[in-house]
C-alpha cells in the first residue's frame, strides 16, 4: 500500500487536498471517484529516495523540513504503534493504519517514508535515522535494541513512557510557571506607565515650590525623567544581553561556563543537578534495560543530559569504564555529580541490578525535583507580591513626602 496526495474539486467546485492510501495510482483514483470528487492532481508522498552507501548505512538524497511535528505527536505514535505491534500486526501493517489514523499530514509524510524504506528491505532503526531532527538518538538506539532482542513492542512502550513523563514534567514547570510570569510581567508594566506618565503629572506640581525636595521624591523624578528619555537604552541592554548570553551559549567554553555558574547559585542550583541526574538515571537505565552495551548507552545518555558541566564527567567516568574501572567510583570523584545517586549506582553495580537502581534513583530525583518545583512555584507569588508593594509604596510615599511638607509650612 502506498500513500498518494491528491487536489480535487468537490460537488460545490472547492478545492479540496488530502492523503488517500491505495496499492497504485490508478487505484487511487477509483477510490477518490467513489468519494465523488474531481481529481485534479494526485501524487506519490515519495519526495525522498534513500540509498545505500559504501559502509551500507541507509540514507536521504533528498531534503525536507518537517517543523509542525512535535513532540506530542511523536510520543502519541509511538504509543500507537507500541499497541498494534502488541496485538500482532507487523511492522507495515502498523505504519500503514498509522497513516490512515494520524491527523498530522507531516507527520503521514515521515510515516509513510519509513513504511517504504522497510518494505525495501531496511530495518526500522535505520528507517527511523532517515529523520535525525525528528527522532532522538535515544529514540533510535532503543528500537534497535528491541529489534535485536525481539522485544519491540516492549522498548516502543517504554519510550512512549519516557515521552509522556517527559512532556508530562514539561507542562507542570509551564502551568506552574505561568501565573508567577504573568503577574510579574503585569507589574513591570504597571510600574512602567506610573513611572513614565503618572508620576511625572504629579510631581509637576512640586516645580514651583522654593524649597528642597525630598530625598526618595528627587530618585523617583531622576528615575522617572530617564525611562521617559531613555527608555530604548533600557531596552537596548536588554537585547544586548539576551544576545550576548545566546552567542555565549553556543560556544563549548561558554555553555560550559554558564551551566557551572548557574550550578553554583543556591536552590536553583541544586534543582538542576538533581533534575540532571534523574534524567540521566532515567535514560541510562532504560538502554541498558533493553540490551544497548553499557558504552553506547553512557554516550548517549551524556548527549541529552543538558548540562556541560555533568556531560564532561560522563565523559570521563566512560574512559575509566573502558579502562575496566566502576561507573559509581568514577562519578563519586566529582563533587557536581549527586552523591545519592552515585551510591545508588555503586550498590547496583555490586549487587548486579545496576538498571533497577538507576530506575529507583530516577524515580526519587524527580519525586524530589517536582516536590521543589512545587515549593518554589508557590513561593515566588507572595514574593513577587511583596516586591510590588514595596515598590508601589516607595512611589506613593516619595508623591506624599512634598505634600506633608507643605502641610507643615501652611500651619
Amino acid at each position: 500500500m502506498t500513500t498518494f496526495e491528491y487536489t480535487a474539486l468537490n460537488r460545490k467546485g472547492k478545492k479540496e487536498q488530502g492523503l488517500i492510501t491505495a496499492d497504485s495510482k490508478t487505484a487511487a483514483g477509483s477510490l477518490l471517484k467513489k468519494k465523488a470528487v474531481y481529481l485534479v492532481s494526485i501524487n506519490e508522498i515519495n519526495a525522498e529516495t534513500t540509498h545505500r552507501g559504501a559502509d551500507g548505512k541507509l540514507s536521504s538524497t533528498g531534503t525536507m523540513i518537517f517543523s509542525r511535528i512535535s513532540k506530542g505527536e511523536i510520543s502519541m505514535m509511538t504509543r500507537q504503534l507500541a499497541t498494534l505491534v502488541s496485538a500482532g500486526f507487523n511492522l507495515v501493517s502498523a505504519l500503514n493504519t498509522l497513516v490512515l489514523q494520524t491527523p498530522s499530514k507531516s507527520l503521514i509524510k515521515v510515516i509513510s517514508k519509513m513504511k517504504n524504506a522497510i518494505e525495501e528491505g531496511s530495518s526500522f532503526s535505520q528507517a527511523l535515522s532517515l529523520y535525525p531532527s525528528i527522532f532522538t538518538p535515544i529514540y533510535i538506539n532503543m528500537v534497535k535494541a528491541g529489534e535485536s532482542s525481539g522485544t519491540l513492542d516492549i522498548v516502543l512502550e517504554r519510550l512512549a513512557d519516557l515521552m509522556e513523563n517527559q512532556e508530562e514534567t514539561r507542562s507542570k514547570i509551564q502551568a506552574s510557571l505561568a501565573y508567577p510570569v504573568l503577574m510579574a510581567l503585569v507589574g513591570v508594566l504597571v510600574l512602567l506607565f506610573l513611572l513614565t506618565y503618572i508620576v511625572p503629572g504629579l510631581v509637576g506640581i512640586f516645580s514651583d515650590m522654593n524649597q528642597t525636595l525630598p530625598g526618595p521624591t528627587r530618585f523617583l523624578i531622576t528615575v522617572s525623567d530617564f525611562l521617559k528619555s531613555f527608555w530604548w537604552v533600557l531596552v537596548l541592554t536588554v537585547l544586548m544581553m539576551a544576545a550576548g548570553f545566546y552567542l555565549l551559549k553556543r560556544t563549548e567554553k561558554g555553555a560550559f561556563f554558564i551551566d557551572k555558574t548557574i550550578f553554583m547559585l543556591p536552590k536553583i542550583g541544586s534543582l538542576l543537578k538533581k533534575s540532571a541526574a534523574a534524567r540521566f538515571s532515567r535514560i541510562l537505565g532504560s538502554l541498558l534495560e533493553h540490551g544497548v552495551p553499557v558504552l553506547t548507552a553512557l554516550d548517549i545518555a551524556k548527549s541529552i543530559i543538558g548540562n556541560k558541566v555533568l556531560s564532561g564527567i560522563v565523559t570521563q567516568a566512560e574512559t575509566e569504564v573502558q579502562q575496566g574501572g566502576e561507573l559509581g567510583r568514577a562519578l563519586e570523584q566529582h563533587s557536581a555529580f549527586p552523591p545519592l545517586a552515585t551510591q545508588m549506582i555503586k550498590v547496583g553495580e555490586k549487587s548486579g541490578t545496576l538498571e533497577k537502581m538507576l530506575e529507583r534513583t530516577a524515580a526519587f530525583y524527580e519525586k524530589e525535583v517536582d516536590t521543589s518545583l512545587t515549593a518554589m512555584t508557590a513561593m515566588l507569588e507572595p514574593v513577587i507580591i511583596l516586591v510590588m508593594g514595596v515598590v508601589v509604596g516607595f512611589i506613593v510615599l516619595s508623591v506624599c513626602l512634598p505634600i506633608f511638607e507643605m502641610n507643615q509650612l501652611v500651619k
